[in-house]
C-alpha cells in the first residue's frame, strides 16, 4: 500500500513500495550534477545516506543540503547522495553558489528510479516529483534507518540520522 505525507497538512500519496528497516536497499540509477551515471543502494561496503528532497530551488531544500554537507563532512566509509528531480546543470549550478562539496548531489530525472524507495510523489501540484526522505543503508546493502519526514515543507530530524551512520561506523 502506497504512503502519504502531507503537504501544507494536506494528504499526498506517494508512488512505490513502503520499504523497511532490514529490507535490501533497492539498486537504483541516478545522474550527478556532471551528467555522470551513479548507483546508490545495494552492498557498496560503505555506509550510504540516501537523502531524497522536492527541490533544491527552495529554501528548505536548500537548507537541508547545506546542513548535511556540513553535518557529514569528514566522516569517513560514507557515501552520501541528494537526489532530486531537478536537472543536473541546476543542480551544478547549486552546488557551485553554495560550495557542496562534502555530499554529491544527484538528479532522477532519467530513470525515475527512486520510485523503488517509495518516494515519488503521484498526484497533486507536485505530482513527478520526490518527497522528502533519508534513508541509511549499512555496508552489506540493508536499510537501517529511514525518515519519511510527514510534512513535506519540515526539515529532518539531523540528529537522528548521524546518529544512526555514526552507530554503524563503531
Amino acid at each position: 500500500m502506497a504512503q502519504t505525507v502531507t503537504l501544507k497538512g494536506n494528504p499526498v500519496a506517494l508512488s512505490g513500495p513502503a520499504l523497511s528497516v532490514g529490507d535490501k536497499a533497492p539498486e537504483a540509477v541516478v545522474v550527478t550534477k556532471d551528467l555522470q551515471e551513479k548507483a546508490i543502494g545495494g552492498a557498496k561496503g560503505v555506509v550510504q545516506v540516501i537523502i531524497t528532497v522536492p527541490s533544491l530551488d527552495t529554501p528548505v531544500c536548500e537548507t537541508e543540503t547545506k546542513k548535511f554537507n556540513e553535518m557529514l563532512a569528514g566522516l569517513k566509509g560514507v557515501d552520501v547522495t541528494v537526489v532530486s528531480m531537478d536537472l543536473p546543470f541546476a543542480q551544478k549550478r547549486f552546488c557551485e553558489s553554495f560550495n557542496i562539496g562534502n555530499v554529491t548531489v544527484a538528479s532522477d530525472f532519467r530513470y525515475r528510479d527512486m520510485e523503488k524507495y517509495g518516494v515519488l510523489i503521484s498526484e497533486g501540484a507536485l505530482k513527478g516529483i520526490l518527497a522528502r526522505a533519508v534513508f541509511v543503508v549499512d555496508k552489506e546493502g540493508k536499510i537501517a534507518y529511514i525518515q519519511l519526514v510527514p510534512e513535506i515543507t519540515q526539515e529532518p530530524n539531523y540528529d537522528e540520522v548521524i546518529q544512526k551512520v555514526k552507530s554503524l561506523l563503531s
